[in-house]
């Protein structure tokens, strides 16, 4: 349900689901989760997340609608935190913490650009979209730190959070790895490939018009860039 809630909310809808209320289920699954979970529960959660983290990745390869894109995303790192917190270590809760924090300015920042790039062009399709580092080349900086943070490019918070769940979860089950590695390396790669196609190539037609970037939508890319850049070099303010 997550990916159409995303896709037919409006965009405040899509940032607040993003970055709170996903969290919130995070949250959740933390303090409600038992010291003394059955193993017989943790093995299916887990594969079941780590199966998830493969299959949204491959999904996002061959998403055309951005937003989508952006949706399944979210569930893919989110497949992530499930997995640390059902182990139950002070590591792998750290790491969920961390993890969930950057998620969620990062997800909300790509939802926003996202809305910006769909009232200039009335599409989603990324393939509409291209060329836009002409049109407006101040905001293709903030598409390039959001992508960057998605993909987890050290030194970011991201980067922190993903290396905690998987050296937590590789600890817990050497196979884990093979799934958490690939899953890292489909991420960068859609990551790459939605910048890349959004903000490289020739305008389309319909979109030689694009006005430029307005002064409230700098502001909202500053409030969610400036933070992540904080807890970059200070993961510490997290606690």
């Amino acid at each position: 349900w997550l990916p159409k809630a995303h896709v037919e909310a409006p965009i405040a809808g899509s940032m607040v689901l993003a970055a709170v209320l996903l969290k919130l289920g995070g949250y959740g699954i933390i303090r409600m989760t038992p010291t003394n979970i059955s193993t017989t529960l943790i093995y299916p959660t887990i594969a079941m997340a780590m199966w998830g983290i493969i299959m949204t990745g491959l999904t996002c390869l061959r998403k055309t609608d951005l937003k989508a894109l952006i949706a399944y995303s979210s569930v893919g790192h989110m497949g992530l935190v499930a997995s640390a917190t059902l182990i139950q270590t002070p590591w792998s809760t750290s790491g969920a913490v961390i993890l969930m924090v950057a998620h969620g300015l990062t997800s909300s920042m790509l939802f926003c650009l996202a809305n910006m790039l769909y009232e200039r062009t009335s599409t989603r399709m990324l393939i509409a979209m291209r060329g836009m580092q002409k049109a407006m080349p101040l905001m293709t900086s903030y598409w390039l730190i959001a992508s960057l943070t998605n993909l987890a490019l050290p030194p970011t918070i991201n980067l922190i959070g993903e290396i905690q769940i998987m050296t937590t979860l590789f600890n817990w089950s050497p196979l884990t790895i093979m799934m958490t590695a690939t899953g890292a390396a489909i991420t960068a790669i859609y990551s790459l490939q939605m910048f890349m196609t959004s903000q490289q190539g020739h305008l389309t037609k319909d979109s030689k018009e694009v006005y430029p970037a307005q002064t409230r939508e700098l502001l909202i890319m500053i409030l969610h860039a400036l933070p992540i850049l904080l807890l970059t070099l200070d993961s510490e303010l997290i606690n």
